[in-house]
């Protein structure tokens, strides 16, 4: 199922909520497909995803030329891809407002500094996997064996943000 929902929005949101770490893959010059792990600092309402980067980054480059990227995040029990353009910007403020402690440990200077760059992905559709975890699961299956029924382990869906 495909289409445009606002609450959509929400429901993406609230499963990738608490994911610390995305799957960012972009297009890299001879165009295959680079995939590499990003700290999630923000999620945004409408799904707009926020990260750091070194401004020289193999990453950061590939943006800069192909802006198209794709993030995946997974957790037990959920998953949700988003298809996006992404943008490499220098913005100090908005560094700083991104700055945690894991961003200090990993670039080991300030967010003022030139080689911090903010990764902004501005989610354009997404797609999601949604279940009730291991033991919800494992319950589900049990009463098919009983009931004979399909079983009802979640839901999915496709969206445009």
């Amino acid at each position: 199922m495909s289409h445009h929902d606002e609450n959509g929005a929400e429901h993406v949101r609230a499963l990738i909520e608490g994911q610390r770490i995305a799957m960012l893959a972009t297009v890299t010059d001879d165009g295959t497909i680079a995939s590499r792990p990003m700290t999630t600092q923000q999620v945004d309402a409408d799904c707009t995803v926020w990260f750091l980067a070194l401004a020289s980054s193999d990453a950061a480059a590939e943006i800069r030329r192909n802006p198209q990227v794709n993030l995946a995040f997974t957790e037990e029990g959920r998953w949700v891809s988003l298809a996006g353009r992404a943008s490499v910007l220098e913005d100090p403020q908005r560094a700083r407002e991104l700055w945690d402690d894991s961003a200090q440990a990993w670039f080991q200077c300030e967010p003022d500094d030139p080689k911090v760059g903010v990764v902004r992905v501005d989610a354009e559709s997404a797609e999601f996997w949604d279940t009730p975890g291991k033991v919800g699961t494992l319950v589900a299956m049990v009463k098919t064996k009983v009931t004979g029924e399909r079983p009802d382990i979640g839901g999915s869906g496709s969206i445009e943000l």
